[in-house]
């Protein structure tokens, strides 16, 4: 039930970041694409932590770019009207690793993955010029374009 309240604030979401109109189907590939990256920054956190023996991952662990560090702070901005990050809270499933994650860390996640969200729903415009309907070639355009980079 609360995946259906929260389908119209993803909605506005993506309209507002990116000026997207996306359904249900593009909702779960956002969620999909979420927790991949997630958990891809929590591997290398994980990896940053293990070699400078410590057995918790914390924020400095995480591999924050400059960029991602920016649609961080751009997701605030845009948050304050949408209020998606308690939603966020609940997507940021931490995925089982060998290492405790902070709490600073876990404090921080739904705004990683609201950066996330933004650089996503940005980097489609960047990619695509006009869109407005995202179809499955180019969301899996975009996501290959993040293996690449996170």
């Amino acid at each position: 039930m609360a995946e259906v309240m929260a389908v119209p604030r993803f909605e506005r979401f993506f309209r507002t970041a990116a000026g997207l109109d996306v359904d249900k189907e593009d909702l779960r590939r956002y969620s999909d694409f979420v927790n991949q990256k997630l958990y891809d920054l929590l591997v290398i956190g994980q990896a940053h932590a293990k070699a400078n023996v410590r057995d918790v991952v914390e924020t400095w662990d995480l591999p924050i770019t400059k960029g991602l560090q920016e649609s961080i702070h751009r997701f605030r901005d845009i948050d304050e009207d949408i209020e998606l990050k308690p939603i966020l809270e609940q997507l940021a499933a931490l995925p089982p690793l060998d290492l405790s994650i902070g709490e600073e860390v876990r404090e921080r996640l739904p705004e990683i993955v609201g950066g996330l969200s933004l650089a996503l729903a940005r980097t489609f415009t960047i990619l695509h010029p006009g869109l407005k309907n995202p179809r499955t070639e180019q969301w899996d355009r975009v996501i290959r374009l993040f293996e690449l980079l996170i």
